[in-house]
């Protein structure tokens, strides 16, 4: 059986194993394996021209001057994504999360080298992947070669999928802890809206959620709620605090019971030490963390997903506004339609009700569609609880006006009604 390569970083020359032309990709976020990434971007010119798919980026790792050689795709525009954007320099692949799986073990997304970082092997000799399994596991098949960072500071046992030896090219040895992404702090808005929604969650509900301080400050009104459970594409440090409070104990799940699932780790020290060695606590893939049977078997699976704006009808768009590319499609209509689906599911949109001298509660859209008015259920603003579900279109108005900024509310009135002029009916 043939093992990898161990090489010591100084001694790498990635020129040696990615060739101009190749597609890179490596994991987001906390996974990012650092070393690697940023001596790929130092002998870019060794290389040639290649491309790099990139996820949520939680380092400055790939800026506007590297697109000399480099170009950038992504299905997401947030975090130091913006900058690529902004620049001109960010190709947006305009899919469902759930989908990249698909589009890189059928080739549609070619992934020629695969950047990982992972724990060293285990007693059978495969290397853990301990930050993240989500849509990397996938990928290690398809993609020529494989190196990884092996770093002895990272969470054990978290990962589900291991790799065999056989199918790592390189080993590069590390010492380093993974990258953090702490959760800014709520502002007022957010706290109201985390109050509304955590009325809205029942004890032994099942929750998913998304990054950021909002999703960060729903999480800290739950300290009162009891056995809740976790399957979530993502957490964060403020499961860790409500896990070790006893709050999230997923004893009522009716999927992987007294077992928290995710796709990724996304936190700080914090969660990673909280998180090395728990078998309550596993990463999985995203076919599996996304999966719509999976979802629907859940009992009282709660979905908490953001938007940049919401439509008087219940259309969400979470990617643009006004030309700039600010989020992604991302699982949000998968887990919103899980919940749909799930006996007693909840399927909430959160958001700030204004953006500066905006509204975020709009007569139309200033971006694309990313969840259709088909797929509507509750939206939650600072001023209230918009229930969308079984209203007709003109019940919709009013409900998503009552939860729109009052200073805002006229001006959405007027809006509306030129639109009802001009088209012959409700918008």
């Amino acid at each position: 059986m043939r093992g990898p390569q161990h090489i010591l970083l100084d001694d790498l020359d990635l020129a040696a194993h990615v060739r101009e032309g190749d597609t890179v990709l490596w994991g987001q976020a906390c996974a990012e394996p650092l070393p690697l990434t940023r001596l790929l971007m130092e002998q870019r010119h060794a290389i040639g021209p290649f491309r790099c798919f990139l996820g949520l980026p939680a380092s400055d790792t790939c800026g506007p001057e590297h697109t000399d050689v480099v170009s950038f795709v992504s299905y997401c525009g947030s975090g130091p994504n913006r900058e690529l954007d902004a620049a001109g320099a960010l190709d947006l692949l305009p899919v469902h999360y759930s989908a990249l799986p698909q589009l890189f073990a059928t080739g549609s997304l070619r992934i020629d080298v695969l950047l990982l970082l992972t724990a060293p092997p285990d007693e059978s000799g495969c290397y853990p992947l301990a930050v993240a399994d989500e849509y990397l596991s996938a990928a290690i098949d398809g993609a020529r070669v494989v190196i990884a960072e092996v770093s002895d500071r990272v969470p054990r046992n978290v990962g589900g999928h291991r790799i065999p030896a056989d199918r790592i090219d390189v080993v590069v040895p590390t010492s380093r802890t993974p990258l953090v992404l702490p959760a800014r702090d709520s502002s007022p808005a957010e706290q109201r809206i985390a109050a509304h929604v955590a009325e809205l969650i029942p004890d032994g509900a099942t929750l998913q959620f998304g990054l950021g301080s909002l999703p960060s400050a729903i999480l800290r009104e739950l300290s009162g709620h009891r056995d809740l459970g976790v399957h979530s594409g993502m957490i964060g440090d403020a499961v860790a605090d409500l896990m070790e409070a006893g709050v999230i104990n997923g004893t009522r799940k009716t999927v992987d019971r007294k077992v928290t699932v995710a796709g990724t780790l996304m936190g700080t020290e914090r969660l990673f030490a909280f998180a090395d060695g728990r078998p309550d606590i596993r990463l999985c893939a995203t076919a599996y963390t996304h999966d719509a049977d999976v979802l629907a078997a859940q009992h009282r699976f709660v979905a908490i997903n953001a938007a940049l704006e919401v439509d008087v009808s219940g259309q969400v768009n979470s990617e643009s506004v006004r030309g700039a590319y600010l989020g992604a499609i991302g699982g949000a209509v998968d887990f919103i339609r899980g919940a749909h689906r799930s006996a007693g599911g909840v399927p909430i949109t959160a958001l700030p009700s204004t953006a500066g001298a905006h509204s975020r509660v709009v007569a139309q859209l200033n971006g694309p569609v990313s969840t259709a008015r088909s797929d509507a259920g509750i939206v939650v603003t600072e001023h209230g609880v918009a229930d969308l579900r079984g209203l007709t279109l003109p019940e919709r108005r009013e409900r998503m006006l009552a939860v729109a900024d009052p200073g805002h509310r006229p001006a959405l009135v007027a809006q509306l009604d030129a639109i009802t002029a001009t088209v012959g009916g409700a918008p």
